[in-house]
């Protein structure tokens, strides 16, 4: 899938952020980008930009390289978490339920956008990665280290993790709560069964804070820190927002995210251009999947010592984690269906793991008289064993199809061919200047101004065109980015001078008049004219700065975009000598020059 993707959107913002302004300054890894602060998000995507600008290559090995540290750190976190608590041998069973649970987590349809969307990859998959590994060395903690230079190891690592995940997403501040319910979770299933519930509990709490305390001491400063500069950086909080859209958008996130994504859905993905693919799933989907759920809650009470803890916390974060972006998202222009995208379940995802882990991991309820089994999940009958390996089989394969029909969705993007053509197009056009122009529609909307402009987002390239306010050749790029002569609009004209070439009228400040008013805009102005020599001019519009020209000696056509509004354009030849007849003209904005028939 990333060798066969490209970029999208929110990608093409951070390449014009990073073809506008040096990468190491604090304008632009500081900037507040739909209300996320990401510094090391930026740094990576302008590196990338510097080195390879507009080329899916180096987004390709991000996300290659962060999903593969991701998935080391989460099959390291499975095997702690697995791991028998008084260092026995690892059960048969156990191993294999525990392949299973890392193969929900890399296959399931809630991790997929990360993957292959290059900007929210940038913040799921440091994230995975580091909850993955802080979880596995809090447990590590809470099961008690007694050397300590080994926990001094794992206390100046976990932090440092921790730190630089949140510097690629804001949203890592839920990884030190996660880490703390973990170890508190896996302290109680550790302690002894004939203990009193309630003294059970609060013993549990007590060992993971005691024997996790220097760990949670630094990570609790860098949470409160680091909370503190987000809010003081970032707008999350800014603009209108609805309680009962929150509300919705979380709704519809569980019910028409997660759930049908832990049997493998949704099998349906529509993308409404330029929006990205939303999961449509069948309501029978969407059944089984709460069928599926009450299944894995009805076994667990029944089978698992602590299960009701699990599934509690497990819950708990699904709806939590989902509040905060969905809060920031809501207003009057967002539609239920972004909930549907599934860009903010990764982590859902790999909570979801945590749980099946510690579910594998806990002990079995006995019956009366039977001895305590911990993690005893091979005493299931053939029947059943069979049918767990046919309900597993046929969710991976429902989230190959969903994975399929995600890829397909995006067959009818055009970003990727529009690039491809316009670095071809510009390349071409490298010896003359030309007027910036708003990428299509179709690729980005002008909601992202000035991101959108074609300067921004193939700034970085060195095989281009200068992009200026004046030209004497027109071009322009199509919507298929394919390079086409310009043409100017008449929405107001010009008249030709009333002298000749041969005794040019300007020959100092003047002023050419319009057959009507313009209101304040960024005009383009094409003007005919012969010059006795080669040399330059000044030219304004009322309100606007001057723009200064070269003119060539002889007869030429004059391409320039002026600021400012008035009725008249004004024009001050700056070279000595430089005498300019003016022919007509017309004031308008740049178009296809195939719309206006020629």
């Amino acid at each position: 899938m990333v060798a066969t993707g490209n970029f999208y959107w929110d990608d093409l913002i951070l390449i014009g952020r990073a073809s506008t302004m040096p990468i190491l300054s604090w304008d632009y890894l500081g900037h507040s980008h739909d209300g996320h602060f990401m510094p090391a998000a930026f740094l990576v995507a302008g590196i990338s930009t510097v080195l390879a600008p507009v080329h899916w290559v180096a987004p390709a090995i991000t996300l290659l390289v962060l999903q593969a540290l991701a998935s080391v750190s989460v099959w390291r976190m499975i095997r702690v978490l697995t791991a028998p608590a008084d260092g026995g041998p690892r059960r048969g069973l156990v191993e294999l339920a525990s392949v299973g649970a890392l193969a929900f987590y890399l296959f399931t349809p809630m991790t997929v956008p990360s993957f292959v969307w290059w900007a929210a990859g940038l913040n799921a998959l440091p994230m995975q990665a580091a909850m993955a590994w802080i979880v596995a060395d809090a447990v590590l903690l809470a099961r008690g280290v007694a050397d300590p230079r080994r926990v001094r190891r794992i206390v100046i690592r976990s932090s440092l993790i921790f730190l630089l995940a949140l510097t690629f997403f804001e949203k890592s501040l839920f990884i030190l709560p996660v880490a703390f319910v973990v170890a508190v979770l896996v302290s109680r299933a550790n302690s002894r069964p004939d203990d009193d519930a309630a003294a059970h509990g609060t013993g549990a709490l007590g060992v993971a804070f005691v024997n996790g305390r220097r760990l949670w001491a630094p990570l609790a400063v860098i949470f409160v820190a680091w909370g503190l500069l987000f809010f003081s950086v970032s707008d999350a909080t800014a603009g209108q927002h609805s309680l009962s859209q929150t509300a919705q958008l979380v709704w519809r996130s569980i019910n028409r995210g997660v759930i049908p994504a832990l049997v493998g859905g949704p099998w349906k993905w529509e993308r409404w251009v330029p929006s990205p693919p939303m999961g449509f799933s069948a309501t029978w989907m969407v059944v089984l999947g709460w069928l599926l759920v009450a299944a894995v809650v009805i076994w667990a009470v029944r089978a698992r010592v602590g299960a009701v803890a699990v599934l509690v916390c497990t819950a708990l974060y699904l709806v939590a984690a989902q509040i905060p972006v969905m809060w920031n998202r809501s207003s009057a222009n967002t539609a239920l269906e972004l909930a549907q995208t599934m860009r903010y379940l990764p982590d859902a995802a790999l909570v979801l793991t945590i749980a099946l882990a510690l579910l594998i991991a806990a002990p079995v309820r006995r019956k009366a008289g039977e001895p305590q089994q911990i993690s005893d999940i091979g005493r299931v009958s053939t029947a059943a064993g069979v049918a767990l390996a046919v309900a597993a089989a046929l969710a991976f394969a429902s989230s190959l199809i969903s994975t399929a029909s995600y890829q397909s969705s995006w067959t009818d993007d055009p970003t990727g061919a529009y690039l491809a053509n316009t670095k071809r197009a510009l390349a071409a056009n490298r010896d003359n200047t030309m007027f910036d122009q708003a990428l299509p529609l179709e690729v980005l909307l002008p909601v992202a101004y000035p991101y959108n402009q074609i300067s921004a987002t193939f700034g970085r390239l060195d095989d281009r065109p200068t992009f200026g306010d004046s030209t004497d050749r027109l071009f322009v790029l199509d919507n298929a980015g394919n390079l086409t002569p310009g043409a100017v609009t008449p929405r107001r004209t010009i008249k030709a001078g009333r002298g000749t070439c041969a005794r040019p009228e300007v020959t100092g400040p003047a002023a050419l008049r319009l057959d009507g008013p313009l209101i304040d805009w960024r005009w383009t102005i094409a003007l005919g004219y012969c010059s006795n020599i080669t040399g330059d001019a000044e030219m304004s519009l009322d309100g606007g700065h001057a723009v200064r020209v070269r003119l060539a000696a002889g007869l030429h056509v004059l391409y320039v975009q002026l600021d400012g509004h008035g009725t008249e354009v004004r024009i001050r030849p700056v070279t000595p000598s430089l005498a300019v007849h003016t022919g007509d003209g017309r004031v308008g904005e740049v178009v296809d020059a195939r719309l206006l028939g020629q």
